[in-house]
């Protein structure tokens, strides 16, 4: 029989292309963003050609945050989506991992004077906020970075109100013909050239390149939010895919 001790250790998470320990993928995508959050809006547009400007803003329109409501905007650091969610008079919480990422977003929200913004150091896998804190629940291009992507879901779950909804904008993978394979040649070959000669780190934007290549397929992942307990789950493919908003209710 084999020692549980000995299993344990053996587990491991993808980092790209790599397989390590937990804990591993945790130190290293923290480096990672530690390393591009001065250059993270650059670091979108070199992935998306600028479009994410516009998925954002489309994402925040299916979210119809409302004022009074309370909306926890989960891995939204600089924030993005906190900025466009908190136009619609919503009591928003911007949380995150990378104490880096929280910075330059305090920093941009300052410059806009922004002040109803609540910022939070969490990790999404095990989050401080009691159970039923939220009305809504939102991450953008974060969850393919947890380590824990169930915990993750299993704790947004937990800090919705029934009710609440969770909503999540996240590259995946293309089924339009032809267009994947000029996808594919430019995020893998392109895109961290170009990272390297704008930001001098091709190494971390060629992590996040192969973390999309990793992250699973739009009904796997739909198959992961209902099995944390939501319902009514759905999503919306863009780009035939390379790019989905997922949601789901507590019920």
């Amino acid at each position: 029989m084999s020692d549980p001790k000995l299993d344990t250790a053996s587990e491991t998470v993808s980092f790209g292309y790599e397989e390590v320990a937990p804990a591993e993928k945790t130190r290293r995508v923290g480096e990672v963003f530690r390393s591009v959050a001065k250059r993270y809006d650059v670091m979108n547009d070199l992935m998306s050609a600028g479009m994410h400007r516009v998925w954002k803003d489309d994402f925040v329109r299916l979210v119809n945050p409302r004022a009074g409501e309370t909306i926890l905007d989960m891995a939204g650091g600089t924030g993005d989506i906190a900025f466009r969610l908190a136009a619609s008079g919503a009591s928003v919480t911007v949380a995150d991992i990378n104490a880096a990422m929280l910075e330059v977003g305090m920093e941009r929200a300052a410059k806009r004077g922004l002040t109803s913004l609540n910022w939070r150091e969490q990790n999404a896998e095990v989050l401080d906020f009691a159970d039923g804190s939220f009305d809504g629940y939102t991450i953008a291009f974060g969850i393919r970075n947890v380590t824990d992507i169930p915990a993750a879901l299993a704790e947004a779950h937990r800090v919705l109100r029934y009710g609440g909804r969770f909503f999540c904008l996240e590259f995946s993978t293309t089924t339009w013909p032809g267009f994947g394979d000029i996808y594919d040649v430019y995020s893998e070959q392109l895109v961290p050239r170009i990272g390297e000669l704008v930001a001098k780190d091709g190494d971390s934007y060629r992590y996040l390149i192969e973390s999309i290549r990793r992250f699973p397929k739009m009904p796997e992942f739909a198959a992961m939010i209902r099995a944390a307990g939501f319902g009514q789950v759905k999503y919306r493919p863009i780009l035939g895919g390379a790019v989905a908003i997922h949601s789901g209710w507590k019920l």
